[in-house]
């Protein structure tokens, strides 16, 4: 990749500033290096553009309109091309415009310390590289030559190509058949798919085997409750191509159904027997049905795969009745989802309000009305004591809660949580927990050399909490295990160095969530009728994580404040709530006066403490045992 670089003020000789570029094209196989006297000739005297066949070339600004840790989206070349230009620690560097993931803009983003963040769901870039080093999505932005004269002008070159798919995949190693070394990947998530890959791009070229219990390649796991009628090609994160290419087979509809790690074999439910040199396990967490008679009745649905989706999509009818049971996000995607395409939706939980154990009550209670505005309604502090049958007793007619209300219900859609996929490992040598999670070091490595574990499934350290052993079911962070489990495979010892980040998205407006742990109080800054605040959490004084609806691109600071190592108190926050964020959103209105400068933005302040046995003092960790799937 290639070295960006910055001329300082003090450059006033073409020496210096071709043997600068020079120092940039040489590590960029291909850019060929041009003496800067001649490429400037070549610049169109009317608007300062070059462009040839494979490349655009032009000056995009002078050096001194960009400040020091600031970003810029500008024009290149007249086809409507644009770069990201960013200029840190006194360096210019320019890479691509559009986060890879679903296409935020980056400028808009957060900049952390050598790395831009989306704000939307906290997918990372390396600002000199391009190179995704956080997730979600695969692939990392294009990175542009940038050069700057001796008169300030900033210029930078692009391949046509690089500016239209705004996106590449990192080089792969070819496979090698005299290297007899085999790594086995149980697991056909975002984990299993980024360890493969990640193999191929750290230089492992030995074989590969990615085996998925379904029958379809990884894909999009999460719009399954958030979109449901997703095209599935689309949604691959990988087409079959991409595997043959790079020469990483795939076996599809099977599973893992026992581990001998005194053999290094991994038996599969095809009788095969996949004799491994490395392991990777990430088998990810199965949703949980309840234990009521009619439970396996005809339409009554979880939210854990495309088949799943599919299902609730091919019965919904303007004249059926949708019942959901579960107040956490499963449920509550589901039901706005159906809103508007059925008869009615009810929504039935123990709680009294959605959300409370991770946003809390007054978040909770708000997403609550949004929902209800829409015409979703909800039956609290219950729960479903069966499901009644329709008359040839084959599929669910009706459902009797524990109160003894019953409800119509053509379709059930069941959102209370999960259980790990790890029974075939019971009798494995493993050190694993009660729960079935797998416990890991900060490497990702399990009890057992050279077999390592991932995703929802394993018992790992969290950077960002001070390397508290916590499982989290969060789908970006499934991407980032299996990348690193893939750099210590290969011996580049990597540590875990994440921050949770998560999110939903409800009638249009996202809710985003970083950090982690219980908290024992919370507070609210702005407007929860507009849905437009943020949110801090507070655990002994500390502040262990954050929350937001329309106030992008504050959580996705939070996240590069905790992944360099910082901390934020209570007291620093109640003194000015907005201080330390290095991007505030426009519309922020700030205040000077004599006596204190502040960029709080509104005077609507809630705040309060979570009771002893409120169930919003539950960590992530209950939360996904007891109920919630955590994109």
């Amino acid at each position: 990749m290639i070295r960006t670089f910055h001329v300082t003020d003090g450059v006033k000789n073409n020496t210096l500033l071709k043997n600068l570029w020079t120092m940039g094209a040489s590590n960029c196989k291909t850019f060929s290096v041009k003496n800067s006297r001649n490429a400037g000739a070549k610049n169109s005297a009317a608007n300062g553009i070059s462009e040839r066949a494979d490349y655009v070339e032009g000056v995009v600004c002078n050096e001194k309109d960009i400040n020091e840790n600031e970003m810029k989206m500008l024009p290149l070349g007249d086809d409507g091309g644009k770069i990201l230009l960013i200029k840190q620690k006194g360096e210019l560097h320019a890479i691509g415009t559009k986060c890879t993931h679903y296409g935020a803009l980056m400028h808009t983003g957060a900049l952390g310390e050598g790395r831009v963040r989306c704000p939307w769901h906290g997918a990372c870039f390396n600002i000199k590289t391009g190179d995704i080093e956080d997730y979600p999505g695969l692939d990392s932005l294009p990175c542009y030559q940038v050069t700057v004269n001796n008169k300030g002008l900033v210029n930078v070159r692009a391949r046509r190509k690089d500016l239209e798919l705004n996106k590449r995949t990192k080089t792969m190693c070819k496979f090698d058949a005299a290297n007899k070394k085999m790594a086995v990947i149980i697991g056909g998530g975002p984990s299993g798919a980024t360890c493969a890959e990640t193999l191929r791009q750290e230089g492992f070229t030995g074989r590969i085997v990615m085996v998925c219990k379904e029958p379809i390649l990884p894909y999009d796991r999460c719009k399954v409750s958030k979109t449901m009628d997703f095209e599935l090609e689309k949604a691959l994160l990988r087409p079959q191509l991409f595997y043959d290419e790079n020469k990483i087979e795939t076996k599809l509809n099977v599973e893992a159904t026992a581990l001998d790690t005194n053999a290094n074999i991994v038996k599969l439910s095809s009788n095969e027997e996949l004799k491994y040199d490395y392991l990777y396990i990430a088998t990810g967490s199965k949703a949980r049905k309840p234990d009521v008679p009619g439970a396996d009745l005809a339409n009554i649905f979880v939210m854990r795969n495309h088949a799943d989706s599919v299902g609730i999509v091919s019965q919904l009818s303007l004249e059926k009745h949708v019942v959901v049971l579960g107040l956490s996000f499963i449920g509550m995607e589901a039901a706005a989802y159906c809103i508007g395409k059925v008869a009615s939706v009810t929504v039935v939980g123990r709680d009294t309000v959605p959300f409370r154990a991770v946003f809390g009550p007054e978040i909770g209670e708000r997403a609550k009305r949004e929902h209800e505005l829409k015409g979703v309604k909800f039956i609290f502090g219950t729960n479903i004591a069966k499901f009644i049958p329709n008359e040839d007793d084959t599929a669910v007619k009706e459902i009797e809660l524990l109160n003894g209300t019953v409800l119509p219900a053509d379709i059930a859609i069941m959102g209370i949580g999960s259980t790990f996929f790890t029974e075939w490992l019971k009798d494995s040598s493993l050190e694993m927990k009660e729960d079935g999670s797998i416990v890991t070091d900060q490497y990702l490595k399990t009890n057992i050399e050279n077999v390592y574990a991932g995703g929802d499934i394993v018992y790992a350290p969290v950077y960002s909490s001070n390397n508290e052993r916590a499982a989290i079911g969060h789908y970006p962070l499934a991407h980032y295990h299996g990348k690193i489990a893939a750099q210590n495979i290969c011996g580049k010892l990597t540590p875990l160095k994440a921050v949770p980040f998560f999110w939903t998205t409800l009638f249009g407006k996202s809710y985003r969530y970083a950090g982690y742990g219980k908290a024992d109080k919370i507070k609210i800054h702005g407007s929860l009728d507009d849905l437009k605040f943020f949110t801090y959490y507070f655990k002994d004084g500390k502040v262990i994580a954050m929350s937001s609806v329309g106030r992008d691109p504050i959580v996705a600071d939070f996240a590069n404040l905790l992944y360099e190592g910082r901390a934020l108190t209570e007291e620093e926050v109640e003194k000015d709530p907005v201080a330390w964020m290095r991007h505030k959103p426009k519309d922020f209105i700030k205040k000077d006066t004599s006596s204190e400068k502040s960029n709080a933005p509104v005077p609507d302040i809630k705040s309060f403490t979570p009771r002893p046995d409120d169930k919003g003092t539950r960590d992530i960790l209950e939360i996904n045992k007891e109920g919630h799937i955590i994109h």
